[in-house]
């Protein structure tokens, strides 16, 4: 029942099987990812008509420089393509955009428009979606801890280093969902899953539905989130 559901504040998704879900019907790999990226449209719209605040999208990480040099390129291309086009589109369904991860590998006219994006969505918005974007999670503790070198702190807490990872002043996800069948975490946000709840489904991706997504929910809001205490059962 949608009224028992415990919307999670923040999710974060490793959006997986775009290339598997391509083979398995015969069709080249990116077109797995064209799928993919209008299924997380449709979640990205969903989310927020559920109260979601913050979505996490994992898009490149910083290991996927390994694969083939076409890939790759066609990956930029369709993210490029998809800004671009969309960008009146966020802004009328008032999704503010921030982008997490390393740009200095990212070419300058992306950046800009990644920029460009941050800027244009940072008002009158109901959801926050992060895309990770060449993003790892211990080159995202690395960097951190170089910027908290420079600045010579004498001490450090957890509240003052987390401020210094990509998602800052963002509150850790509650729920993570990765789909495709693996259950890992892939380098994902290493230190804001701390205590987050994991779930894994079968489901590739781009057959990631709006019906898929309350299933997590329903499974998350099942939990009993101790953080290390002990509740009265």
């Amino acid at each position: 029942m949608m009224e028992d559901l415990k919307i999670p504040r923040h999710i974060a998704i490793i959006m997986d099987g775009n290339g598997r879900w391509a083979r398995q019907r015969g069709m080249p790999r990116i077109m797995g990812h064209y799928r993919g990226a209008e299924v997380a449209e449709d979640i990205v719209k969903y989310c927020a008509d559920l109260g979601v605040e913050y979505l996490t999208l994992f898009a490149f990480s910083t290991e996927n420089w390994k694969r083939p040099k076409e890939e790759v390129e066609l990956l930029f291309e369709l993210l490029r393509n998809y800004l671009t086009q969309k960008k009146e589109e966020l802004i009328k369904e008032r999704v503010r955009l921030k982008f997490i991860g390393r740009r200095d590998r990212i070419g300058k006219d992306l950046r800009r428009l990644m920029e460009e994006l941050e800027r244009d969505t940072a008002e009158d918005f109901r959801i926050t979606v992060i895309l990770a974007v060449d993003y790892g999670g211990r080159d995202d503790i690395l960097r951190a801890v170089n910027k908290v070198m420079r600045l010579e702190f004498d001490h450090v807490d957890e509240d003052t280093f987390s401020y210094f990872l990509d998602l800052g002043e963002i509150p850790d996800p509650d729920l993570m969902i990765r789909t495709a069948g693996e259950k890992r975490i892939s380098n994902f946000l290493l230190w804001n899953l701390a205590y987050t709840e994991l779930y894994f489904t079968d489901v590739c991706w781009p057959d990631f539905t709006k019906e898929e997504l309350l299933k997590a929910i329903e499974d998350y809001s099942r939990r009993k989130r101790k953080f290390g205490r002990v509740l009265d059962e």
